[in-house]
């Protein structure tokens, strides 16, 4: 059959991971630039029940409580930017500011594809910059943030 060149390509690629933005804090909040997010799982834990009177000499499995792990952001450090410091010491105040934090996997148009939102995060470590005379590194800290739910979405 000859190409008369309608037909459309139909070939679909996986997203690239390097393509993300982080937003935490309200929708008008800044979008910071990260270099790394690690941590996104979510699992549920498995009851094992059985009951006096089963037929059987087995349990069944039903879902229980869902857990989430913590996420860990990283990213280099700017010019009078304090702003993980900040929220992080907060913890020592007791005035633990718990914020949403949105994750975007973006396509080739900056465009959110998927989005990972984490409801009620606050920071439960912090880490400053490893620094070497002999490096030529850029200055990175990480915060890691514990939360409560996991959602997941596609756009």
């Amino acid at each position: 059959m000859p190409d008369d060149g309608s037909a459309q390509s139909t070939t679909v690629w996986p997203l690239p991971a390097f393509h993300f933005q982080v937003t935490i804090g309200a929708a008008d909040a800044v979008t910071g630039a990260f270099s790394e997010v690690t941590g996104l799982n979510s699992e549920t834990q498995v009851i094992e029940y059985r009951h006096g009177n089963s037929p059987t000499y087995s349990t069944i499995k039903m879902p229980g409580i869902t857990k989430v792990g913590n996420v860990t952001l990283k990213r280099g450090i700017f010019k009078s930017d304090n702003s993980f410091w900040n929220w992080y010491s907060s913890i020592q105040q007791n005035t633990i500011k718990r914020q949403n934090v949105v994750i975007a996997l973006l396509d080739e148009k900056k465009a959110t594809t998927m989005q990972w939102t984490l409801t009620n995060a606050w920071p439960t470590k912090f880490t400053g910059a490893d620094l070497k005379s002999d490096g030529n590194e850029v200055a990175v800290h990480t915060i890691e943030l514990a939360f409560e739910t996991l959602s997941v979405t596609n756009k």
